[in-house]
């Protein structure tokens, strides 16, 4: 075809493939930014040497395969053949066909954590569908000798760590699913820094004993867990979130620095070494019902008295009030021994309720004398508060503490979305 200049211009086919010229570099630096195996061979249109028995897709550091089903995931695997594969994510799909289930058994399944740990990956993430199998499936997990970090995700098999394994190069796990034995397992872990528990499982005592972790994350435990025994003599940082009234909770962390708390537990004891009960910073959440100050069992003063500590230099609150009184609560807290004396920084964060609710008539959340109380706030330095109103209470509880805190520097308030600054409230301030 001809233009009217007379050039001739060229009709490219529909199957050309245009970029299979372009250095391996530069097609391996696309395909990684495509993030996915089974992506980069949908698309190998683009370009035939993307797949095929030599694909560069085999040479790349970071190894994704989501949607592969799991019959084509250990070939696969046998086809990489980088130098150093920093990332191997395998995301078993779930089977949603009718009609169509491929069971996997124990041999098939060890094969392919063999397959994997051959490639010797510094991160290996694996996701299993239950779909595919019954929870009685056995599995011994090989050893990934220089994995630095290990995810397993909804992991519910009955996973085992076989003498003579080991893990010297692992920094990071991460489990959710049904929770195995630790014991053997962290026992293999010399250099194992951090461990986060999502979403667990486990029937009976969660033992974690280690004397290299820094930092211990437990999310959403599943009921049957009925107790938590964590040895921990590097400990820096612990979290803990979940709701359970039938576990008790025993921590033996002697360095530890940080500890977010976000339970409802029936005991619970932390011991902290020569330092006992000395954390710089603690933060707590204890929900309530309508009866903030009322309900003694699980008020935040209860909380704190639980963990027996003694001092800490920074105290964080979340609130969501629904309604009721909160410059009683606060106060209250820091009239406790364990706090008054020693908090250099306090924080306060309202989370207001989309829903307007308001407290009946002589709520107790609203005591008639605690703006005529006082207390020795020696250490306190700074306070902040997030969601500020304005509102009669919110001055009132600022006023009492600067009158309390001889030491206070600095105060800081946040507005909330609705409260403007010429707010009258706001302007007395």
């Amino acid at each position: 075809m001809e233009s009217r200049s007379g050039r001739r211009r060229l009709r490219s086919s529909p199957t050309e493939d245009r970029i299979s010229a372009l250095p391996d570099d530069l097609l391996l630096f696309i395909l990684a930014r495509l993030r996915c195996i089974a992506t980069a061979v949908r698309t190998s249109v683009l370009s035939r040497r993307w797949s095929g028995s030599g694909g560069l897709w085999t040479r790349l550091h970071e190894i994704v395969f989501r949607d592969v089903p799991f019959p084509s995931l250990e070939a696969a695997l046998g086809r990489v053949d980088a130098p150093a594969v920093t990332l191997l994510e395998i995301r078993v799909p779930n089977v949603h066909r009718p009609g169509t289930k491929t069971h996997v058994g124990s041999l098939g399944f060890n094969s392919l954590l063999r397959a994997a740990a051959r490639l010797a990956p510094e991160e290996f993430v694996f996701r299993f569908p239950l779909d595919l199998t019954d929870r009685s499936l056995v599995v011994d997990l090989p050893c990934f000798q220089s994995t630095t970090s290990i995810v397993l995700v909804h992991f519910f098999l009955i996973l085992r760590v076989p003498d003579g394994v080991d893990f010297s190069a692992l920094e990071r796990l991460s489990l959710s699913g049904r929770l195995p034995d630790l014991e053997p397992w962290l026992s293999c872990c010399p250099r194992l820094r951090a461990l986060r528990l999502l979403k667990v499982v486990n029937k009976g005592e969660l033992r974690v004993s280690s004397a290299s972790l820094h930092e211990i994350f437990i999310v959403q435990l599943y009921q049957g867990m009925h107790g938590i025994n964590i040895v921990a003599p590097m400990l820096k940082q612990l979290t803990m979130s979940f709701f359970s009234l039938g576990v008790s909770i025993s921590v033996l962390a002697p360095m530890v620095e940080k500890v977010s708390w976000d339970c409802r537990l029936e005991q619970v004891t932390l011991q902290m070494g020569e330092t006992q009960g000395h954390v710089p910073t603690l933060k707590i959440c204890s929900r309530a019902t309508s009866r903030v100050l009322g309900n003694e069992e699980h008020t935040f003063a209860q909380e704190i008295e639980k963990h027996m500590i003694a001092g800490f230099s920074v105290l964080e609150l979340h609130l969501t009030t629904n309604g009721h009184a909160f410059g009683a609560l606060v106060f209250h807290l820091l009239k406790m021994a364990r706090i008054c004396g020693s908090i250099r920084r306090l924080k306060v964060i309202l989370e207001r309720s989309t829903v307007k609710e308001e407290c009946p008539f002589d709520c107790f959340c609203e005591p008639w004398n605690w703006r005529s109380q006082t207390i020795s706030l020696s250490a306190l330095e700074e306070v902040e508060v997030n969601g500020f109103q304005g509102c009669g209470q919110e001055i009132d509880l600022l006023k009492l503490i600067s009158q309390c805190a001889p030491m206070l520097k600095k105060t800081t308030m946040m507005l909330s979305e609705e409260t403007s600054a010429s707010n009258d409230e706001c302007a007395k301030i």
